[in-house]
């Protein structure tokens, strides 16, 4: 897939763990996992929002395009 999520790394930045960061912008363990595990198929901007917000960074931050090989 092009595009990364790089949750985990702004996550480990900022000293966050995914119980707080979960409780804090209210989504699912479960659904933050998929998010920090680049297991997601889309995200709402919403909870992009909620995350920039919570871990004080850009959509940049967290997101990243790499184009496939072909």
């Amino acid at each position: 897939m092009a595009i990364v999520v790089n949750l985990d790394v702004i996550m480990a930045k900022k000293k966050m763990g995914v119980t707080e960061l979960a409780r804090e912008i209210d989504i699912t363990m479960a659904n933050l996992s998929i998010l920090k595990n680049n297991k997601a198929k889309a995200v709402r901007f919403t909870t992009l929002d909620a995350l920039c917000k919570a871990l004080e960074c850009q959509p940049g931050d967290i997101l990243e395009y790499i184009p496939d090989e072909e």
